[in-house]
Parts: C-alpha cells; structure tokens; sequence
C-alpha cells in the first residue's frame, strides 16, 4: 500500500457538492451543436463574472502506438461541421494527427459544475480559412508561429522582426493552421447533487443526431 505523503490534502474527504438546471432529454435540442452554444454563452458570462478564466479551453487527446497523449488548445470557432482550433502542424499533436485522425475533445467548465466530451475525427481546414484566422492575430502571435519552426537558429522574436519582417506583413506559415474536429459523438454533463450527475449522448446518425440518457 502507498504511503501517504504528509503535506497531502484529505483528498478521500475532499467533496464538491455540484448543482444545476436538470438535462432533460425530452426537452433538450435535436442538434448538440445548438446545447453548445447555449453552454458556451453561459461559459463567456462566467468569464465576465470572474469566475471562468478561459472559456475557449479544450483539452484534445491523441493516440499513436497506444500511446494516449493530452494537452490544452483554444476553441476558435464552431458551427455544425465541428470544433476547430490552430497549431502548428510539426508539434507533437500535428505529428500525431497526421498518424491518426481520431481524437477526443473535452470542455471543462468547471465551476458552471459542466463538461462536454466529443469524440471524432481531425481535418485540416481550408488554408484560405487558416490564413485568414492568421491575419487577425497580433503581430507578435504571428511572429510567435515563425519562431517556433525556426527556434534553433533565431534567438528571439526581436532579432526574428528586425531579420526578417520588420516593416512587413507577416505571412502565415505553410507549417501553421488549423484542423477541425467532427464529432461523432458529443455528451453533455451537468453534475447534480449527491452524485446523480445528468449525462446526455449525443450521436450521430447520418444527417441527424440520436439522443440518450447516460447513468450517472
């Protein structure tokens, strides 16, 4: 048996008791799309209140060799077709995508005592459409992207401006752009008291979405 460390919280005592409005598949909207925009505009008024600093955060998992990996990117734009974030396409996740497209999502909203899971598959997005994303970020996002290919030879985003685009449009990299995920399957969590939390499935079926209610 572990020994406990002792600086360590009672994490066996440790209890969190979640509430919220009741998802009610009756009721519930026929596309899951129109629930996550519903959840995403409660999730931008709790980043207004202070108490959600980034709504926009989703954590994304890879598998390559059995090798499950997770890291955090930002939501940049969603709409029936699926999640789309940026990246550069020679990290890790970009390696791994390339090798399997299948990933999972995950919204944590925590202190709306929320999450959303999807599970589908990543596709690179048109390039006109991650140029144009690209052209919106500040100019030192842009120059971030240019860095993180070259960083064995160019010392700082400084030196990289005054090398290479000082007094010019930053172009966006041909390593650098976005993928969008389409789910096949998108749950919604509501935690409730006493742990009979509300889970609703969503799945896709062709054209439309089946809907059912998970155990807690």
């Amino acid at each position: 048996m572990c020994a406990k460390l002792s600086h360590m919280q009672d994490l066996y005592g440790e209890r969190t008791e979640y509430r919220g409005d009741h998802l009610v598949e009756s009721i519930a909207p026929a596309d899951p799309f129109v629930l996550f925009d519903a959840w995403l505009v409660d999730a931008f008024a709790a980043k207004e209140q202070g108490v959600l600093p980034e709504p926009t955060a989703m954590v994304i998992a890879t598998c390559v060799d059995d090798r499950p990996s997770t890291r955090t990117v930002l939501l940049k734009n969603v709409s029936d077709e699926g999640f789309t974030f940026f990246t550069n396409y020679n990290s890790r996740k970009g390696s791994e995508l390339s090798r399997n497209r299948h990933v999972a999502l995950l919204f944590g909203w925590y202190p709306l005592h929320r999450q959303v899971r999807a599970e589908g598959t990543a596709e690179l997005v048109p390039r006109a459409e991650s140029e144009a994303y690209f052209a919106t970020r500040p100019r030192e996002s842009q120059l971030a992207a240019w860095a993180s290919e070259q960083s064995a030879t160019v010392a700082s985003l400084e030196e990289l401006t005054e090398r290479r685009f000082r007094g010019a449009t930053v172009p966006c990299p041909e390593h650098w752009g976005g993928y969008r995920v389409i789910p096949t399957m998108i749950e919604f969590w509501q935690g409730q008291p006493n742990r009979m939390h509300d889970r609703l499935l969503y799945q896709r079926a062709g054209l439309t979405w089946d809907r059912s209610r998970l155990a807690p």
